[in-house]
């Protein structure tokens, strides 16, 4: 592994076209970098592009987006294939990446999925990965910056290039445990699922199945919340807006419970005012026509009885019982309300993450418990 020593963390600003050229025409002769970003989202649904970082694990650079006019080699870059590009807790960088070039970087290597794989702590953040791996401690001064202010303060520019500068040595340490492991396809594919989730964001018609207490509607006002929902997903992103300032997700809610017919009858706190003569006549029309539809939403699950919840209680026993065996954090293996789905369903059977590499680690454990308590 490189001596931390040989790495310059003092950032190189790139604010033109021919420099970022440059830059990312020799980079593309690496086998991987490190990657990242800083956004502002406050006020908007996106988030709003203010600086991307990379790293080459002797230098760190600072590519000024607001600058520089040609952003294509940078998008060249992310998209090649033979350079494996190293992130941390991706998923933001990912949506700000695709918002600002219209593309999702390919390959990724997650740091931080990868310290959970190997067996560190799940959910570690960027400075807690850095301190164990390399007993290096990072400041957190600039967390919270206003990142699209130019010019940026010579804090903020250090705080930014130690994002990227430490990177590619957690990522030399980390990828020789999972080969140690015989874990990197794990690692591979997990992160294949972030590209494709950041790719495939979740159909606008399945927002309500998140709503708090939907599970207590019937299947007319589940049709109609999730109508609301879908709108207030696509009226969102166009006009860029975060939801809950267009409307609040408890609105929805209420909305969807009473099905009002009539113009008057839908005032309501979060609904009034401004609001309410800007889309009061709207969300009347789709409270109406989610009425006479016919396809509508079964019955959402329930929460789980007291039965329900011992064997939930039984199984996370087991989990725990493996992530130990295993050497891994039981988060990694398996989500709450994917254990609840299994405890749910009358014939459980595995889907979704659970059919990966999980499904010899977790997933046929987790099957066979579920079938022997079911039966007792």
């Amino acid at each position: 592994m490189q001596d931390k020593s040989l790495v310059d963390t003092t950032p190189v600003w790139i604010d033109s076209s021919a420099e970022l050229a440059e830059l990312c025409e020799r980079l593309r002769s690496q086998g991987a970098v490190a990657l990242d970003t800083e956004f502002m989202r406050s006020r908007t649904f996106y988030p709003l592009p203010a600086l991307v970082q990379l790293g080459d694990g002797k230098r760190c650079y600072l590519i000024d987006n607001l600058a520089i006019e040609d952003l294509e080699p940078l998008r060249a870059l992310l998209v090649d294939t033979r350079v494996v590009k190293i992130m941390h807790s991706c998923s933001e960088d990912l949506e700000t990446l695709d918002r600002l070039l219209g593309v999702v970087p390919e390959p990724i290597f997650d740091t931080q999925i990868a310290a959970a794989i190997t067996g560190m702590r799940s959910g570690l953040g960027y400075a807690a990965t850095v301190s164990a791996l390399l007993q290096i401690d990072l400041p957190k001064s600039e967390t919270r910056s206003d990142w699209l202010q130019r010019p940026l303060s010579e804090s903020q520019k250090n705080y930014a290039a130690l994002d990227v500068a430490w990177l590619p040595l957690v990522y030399a340490l980390l990828l020789k445990k999972l080969r140690e492991q015989d874990r990197l396809d794990w690692l591979r594919e997990d992160c294949s699922a972030l590209i494709e989730a950041a790719r495939n964001p979740e159909p606008f018609d399945q927002y309500y199945r998140k709503v708090k207490g939907a599970w207590r509607l019937n299947s007319d006002q589940l049709a109609v919340l999730q109508d609301l929902c879908a709108w207030r997903e696509r009226e969102a992103r166009a006009r860029n807006m975060p939801r809950n300032h267009l409307l609040k997700e408890n609105v929805c809610m209420s909305l969807a419970q009473a099905m009002p017919k009539y113009l008057a009858t839908l005032s309501q706190p979060g609904l009034e005012g401004k609001t309410l003569r800007k889309y009061g006549e709207t969300l009347l029309q789709i409270i109406t026509a989610a009425g006479g539809r016919e396809d509508k939403p079964p019955r959402l699950p329930q929460p789980l009885n007291r039965a329900q919840g011992e064997v939930l209680k039984l199984l996370r026993e087991d989990v725990n019982a493996l992530a130990e065996a295993a050497n891994l954090p039981p988060e990694i293996l398996v989500r709450k309300k994917e254990l609840e789905t299994l405890v749910q369903s009358g014939t459980p059977e595995l889907e979704g993450r659970l059919c990966g590499w999980r499904r010899q680690v977790v997933g046929e454990p987790l099957i066979k418990a579920l079938n022997t308590l079911n039966k007792a």
